[in-house]
């Protein structure tokens, strides 16, 4: 049959319209769009954004510092106990502000007390038994399945974007379970519970505060705090700290900005149909 003779092409697979299995129409990609719905970013927008990873990475080498105060009795644990109280305190405030109306406060304080006044009670009877929880396990052991269980806490934390390895709650139990490794090479029950309490407050209170009153000025006096307290430990983990942090924050925001500036997406007629509400469908006219 003579091309001019052909009926017009049409985008039917279900009717013999006399053109070739492999005949493709110019018309075919009129329908194409490159890039569609395709965020840019800047390098500020990087820079800011990665804050968050330092900010996890800084708090978490604050809670080993911690541990290595508590391990090597270069400081008491009381005074460890009321300074994370204080700081507690204060942060509890500024989330019950940010997150009610006055009505509500109070009302919040007396339930959150309760919990409080609960696991403080929980924790300080059951801390002789996680004391002594891995006795039979090797310092080195505890050490080495430590640094491997804050990685997977750190790969798994909630930066703010959603991905298939984020996960709250096993980040969470990552965290808590270190908590208690470490915590059974203290050399008291007493050193162990406000290690413990302590965790809890790095690994359970301070996301729901940061998810609220977050900023990325915070994180200068955060890798401050950190710099001077790894400063007087050892100057190599100080250069390790530094190159981790200077890698996340500067090389990786260029790295991910250039390489996302050439990035390359297509989409047209052959991609799966995606069903929008009429709220999304307005939004993406």
């Amino acid at each position: 049959m003579e091309q001019s003779e052909r009926k017009p092409w049409k985008k039917n697979l279900y009717e013999n319209q006399g053109y070739e299995d492999n005949y493709t129409d110019p018309s075919f990609l009129k329908d194409l769009k490159k890039n569609y719905n395709l965020e840019q970013f800047t390098l500020k927008q990087c820079l800011l954004g990665v804050t968050k990873i330092s900010q996890e990475i800084s708090v978490v080498t604050i809670f080993l510092i911690i541990f290595y105060h508590l391990y090597t009795n270069e400081t008491q644990p009381q005074k460890l106990l009321f300074n994370s109280f204080a700081l507690t305190g204060i942060g509890y405030l500024i989330y019950v502000i940010y997150n009610g109306t006055n009505s509500e406060i109070a009302k919040n304080v007396i339930e959150d007390s309760k919990t409080v006044f609960t696991v403080l009670i929980f924790g300080y009877l059951f801390s002789p038994i996680l004391h002594n929880l891995t006795d039979s396990i090797s310092t080195d052991t505890i050490f080495s399945t430590t640094f491997i269980i804050l990685f997977f806490h750190l790969l798994l934390h909630d930066y703010g974007i959603d991905g298939f390895l984020v996960s709250r709650t096993i980040s969470l139990n990552n965290g808590i379970f270190a908590s208690i490794c470490l915590a059974s090479r203290l050399s008291t029950p007493f050193h162990a519970f406000v290690f413990l309490v302590i965790s809890v407050e790095i690994f359970v209170l301070k996301p729901l505060l940061f998810e609220k009153i977050w900023k990325p000025a915070m994180i200068i006096p955060i890798i401050g705090i950190t710099v001077y307290y790894l400063m007087n430990i050892s100057k190599v983990l100080l250069i390790i700290y530094l190159l981790i942090l200077f890698f996340i924050n500067i090389v990786c925001p260029i790295i991910f900005q250039r390489l996302h500036n050439h990035k390359c997406t297509i989409k047209g007629p052959w991609d799966e149909a995606i069903i929008f509400s009429d709220d999304e469908s307005d939004s993406n006219k």
